[in-house]
């Protein structure tokens, strides 16, 4: 199992994605440039968190021009898995791979705290290493309110698309518990096609107990076995 870890300019957490999946996960994983045509050497695709591009025009919105997001698409198309987190998130949206958007939390304010999750559904590549319902990650955004129109909105509801949901301790999907506004406490959904998931929280955040727990490695390892199962 290989990941390929996509780095913009203005990109901050590459280190902490290479970390979580090499150190921790113990898997092989490579630094991907944003000059790159080519990403098919690797089983797995990730788009960390930061500003890319310094979030000039809006987040996400430059760096969906680079040219490794073209061979990103191509690789998604070809069914290959694709996971972008925060800043991640908002270049998979920008750049079509998602539908909707992600723009300013509703209160104007940066958050960075730790967020309670609900996993939808646990028979995806993402999410099939879950246990348990209720998981908690970091979160670190100004700009993770998702918005989309009331028929996509419909569709990702009605096809199972929501895999991430924020919650409150009873795992229930309060207003209180949505740190950014977003439509239907949605914090991470995943394309029709099942291979290509967008997530605001940081999983490779949550990848030792030092740092508060370790929710975010069933991700990683969820990938590996989709992954070992297709070959």
């Amino acid at each position: 199992m290989k990941f390929g870890i996509v780095v913009f300019p203005g990109t901050w957490s590459e280190r902490d994605m290479f970390y979580a999946v090499s150190t921790v996960g113990q898997y092989d994983a490579e630094y991907v440039w944003h000059r790159e045509h080519d990403v098919d050497r690797f089983d797995a695709i990730l788009l960390p968190g930061g500003f890319s591009y310094g979030d000039y025009l809006r987040a996400g919105a430059i760096a969906r021009f680079a040219p490794v997001m073209q061979a990103v698409a191509e690789f998604a198309d070809k069914g290959g898995l694709v996971l972008g987190s925060c800043n991640g998130f908002q270049i998979l949206c920008e750049s079509g791979l998602l539908p909707g958007a992600l723009v300013r939390n509703s209160h104007l304010e940066f958050r960075c705290q730790v967020v309670n999750l609900s996993v939808e559904r646990t028979d995806t590549p993402f999410t099939s290493r879950y246990q348990s319902n209720v998981i908690s990650m970091p979160i670190s955004h100004g700009e993770g309110n998702y918005q989309a129109d009331e028929e996509t909105i419909a569709e990702l509801e009605s096809n199972g698309q929501v895999l991430f949901r924020y919650v409150d301790a009873n795992g229930e999907p309060s207003h209180s518990a949505n740190p950014n506004g977003s439509i239907n406490n949605i914090a991470g959904i995943a394309n029709r096609a099942g291979n290509v998931l967008g997530l605001m929280p940081h999983p490779e955040r949550a990848c030792e107990a030092i740092l508060g727990g370790t929710d975010g490695n069933p991700v990683w390892c969820a990938m590996a076995e989709a992954v070992a199962n297709r070959c």
